[in-house]
């Protein structure tokens, strides 16, 4: 029999070779070019590329919580709270870490999400202990936030929860409750990314994990502070703030830091005049949203070693007597008067002095006072320690006046002396035996013996206590808001100029701030174009969302007992 006869067909001719695979699919070119398109909880939302998910929804108003993300610092993703629904992942991802990609569909509000919202609260909340009451953070913390908005349910903890250290001392601005920490990592990154000081460290394992110095070490920053407005939590505590107020009877002003020529942006917390502390407020171009630990306590001297009632030759009198008395010694020394200026006044107190001093002292030269400098560092801290000295050399300049070194000016060369200002870069002894000799007129903040001596001593408001404007080191200027009506006898320093100008037959009309900005910056031309109205700060922390109010309702600023008697509140 022939083998070849029949041939066993081959395998390789028998089966059709596949199809090739197909080729792939060019994606649709993006609906609008140089930027991202997607969808989140139906609404269409335009990002950079790169923009995390989380940024792109708060862009559109819309909220995803979170704890560990934050725009400044470095992406953790460590506490899952930002967990989302993505049209191109098959699970959740957290929306801090994954970018936004064209076309994509994002959802943060389907029972998934919902279901993994109150799960990661749960799991936060099984060891916090329940100190809510008692806890400075209270009225602050995203934890009492989310838990009323995501999870509101009991806890199902039955055994007792993990302690540990309830109050450590970390440095000599923050103390740590690491009970409470959420392990969000937020302070670690700020100090290493941001201070570049890495002094706190994550240390031990598991249910035990907790934020710490590292053995023998410290958190001794001059950035320390800004790891407790970081904190989401109860957890990092300043020290100066603690047990001194609660957060829902403070009222918010948007001010600056006159701690420092940088002129950061901060909130002054405040209530029945008083300050409480100082938290930085966002500006790209000054401070981003940090401050240093110099500038936060820098509140406290605001209001320490104050006179607030008007004082002749060492004795309170009357604000009309000590008025008649000052205006009698400027007229008798007219043509002879050594002008005295602090570079830590606010541009409009410089403004209606000096123009005070030209045009009816015939002031044309003055001496610059101020603080003595200081101690500088890499980020924000500047060695010049007055806020406003850039305003003093435009306002002198554009006014004629010659602006001369403290160190030139002998008080014998004068009939009388006017002091704007009490911040000296001499020491109060020596400041009295200069001025012993010649009669002086004092407008001060705060009360030393050379102002108790002189013949005149005008107390003045401080820049919290009034509506102003500062210009930093780098020209930028800035408004301030008022927190509080001026205390006592106090006026800022403009006022007091004013009617001193009406004692001398010299009528200027002015009775804001406002009304003398508008008079003399057009005549200078850094300020000329400044809007007065249009760059004065919200008085909202964020759009929506107004600042706290007291718990009777009183509105900000009408706290202190005086005040709302006076605006038909009772105290």
């Amino acid at each position: 029999m022939n083998d070849n006869a029949n041939p066993r067909p081959s395998s390789e001719t028998s089966q059709p070779s596949p199809p090739p695979p197909p080729a792939p699919q060019t994606p649709p070119p993006p609906k609008n070019p140089g930027m991202v398109t997607l969808s989140i909880d139906g609404k269409e939302v335009l990002a950079k590329p790169g923009t995390p998910i989380i940024a792109a929804a708060q862009q559109a108003g819309i909220e995803i919580p979170h704890y560990c993300y934050h725009p400044r610092l470095s992406l953790s993703a460590n506490c899952r709270m930002c967990m989302v629904e993505a049209s191109n992942a098959p699970k959740l991802v957290p929306a801090c870490q994954v970018p936004v990609a064209e076309g994509q569909t994002v959802k943060t509000n389907t029972p998934k999400v919902k279901e993994q919202q109150r799960a990661v609260l749960e799991f936060l909340l099984l060891n916090h202990p329940i100190d809510c009451p008692i806890c400075d953070q209270s009225g602050e913390c995203k934890l009492q936030d989310y838990y009323f908005r995501y999870n509101l349910k009991p806890s199902r903890l039955w055994g007792p929860k993990v302690q540990k250290n309830k109050r450590k001392t970390l440095g000599p601005t923050v103390l740590i409750d690491q009970e409470r920490c959420i392990l969000c990592t937020r302070c670690v990154r700020f100090m290493a990314e941001v201070a570049k000081e890495p002094q706190l460290g994550i240390f031990g394992r598991g249910s035990h994990e907790r934020v710490d110095v590292f053995p023998g070490a410290k958190l001794d920053s001059n950035y320390s502070g800004n790891v407790v407005e970081l904190c989401p939590v109860g957890a990092l505590l300043n020290r100066d703030f603690r047990f001194k107020a609660r957060a829902w009877f403070l009222s918010a002003a948007p001010s600056v830091c006159t701690a420092c020529s940088r002129g950061c942006n901060v909130f002054a917390d405040h209530m029945r005049q008083e300050c409480f502390r100082f938290r930085p407020r966002e500006n790209e171009a000054i401070n981003a949203a940090w401050m240093c630990d110099a500038g936060r306590k820098s509140y406290r001297w605001i209001g320490e070693n104050r006179s607030l009632t008007t004082i002749s030759q060492g004795k309170p009198v009357p604000v009309d007597e000590a008025l008649n008395t000052a205006a009698s010694l400027l007229q008798k020394a007219q043509g002879s008067i050594g002008m005295l200026v602090s570079p830590a006044a606010s541009n409009e107190d410089l403004m209606a002095a000096l123009a005070f001093a030209r045009d009816v002292l015939k002031v044309n030269t003055v001496f610059s006072t101020g603080r003595p400098h200081g101690a500088a560092d890499h980020l924000l801290m500047l060695a010049d320690k007055n806020p406003n000295r850039k305003a003093l050399e435009y306002v002198a300049k554009a006014l004629s006046i010659e602006i001369k070194p403290f160190e030139l000016f002998t008080p014998s060369a004068f009939q009388a002396v006017w002091v704007l200002g009490g911040e000296m870069p001499e020491s109060d002894i020596v400041m009295t035996a200069r001025l012993k000799t010649v009669p002086t007129i004092a407008q001060a903040q705060h009360l030393s013996n050379w102002a108790i001596e002189s013949q005149v001593f005008l107390p003045v408001a401080s820049h919290l206590e009034t509506e102003c404007s500062m210009t930093q080191h780098e020209g930028i200027i800035q408004r301030c808001r008022q927190a509080f009506l001026p205390k006592g006898d106090s006026a800022p320093h403009w006022l007091w100029v004013v009617r001193l100008a009406d004692l001398l037959g010299a009528k200027m009309g002015w009775c804001t701030a406002r009304d003398v900005f508008s008079a003399i910056a057009p005549r200078i031309p850094e300020f000329a174009s400044f809007d007065w109205d249009g760059q004065a700060p919200s008085i909202q922390e964020r759009p929506g969302l107004p600042l706290p109010a007291a718990a009777d309702g009183r509105p900000p600023a009408y706290r202190q007992f005086a005040c709302s008697s006076a605006q038909g509140f009772s105290p």
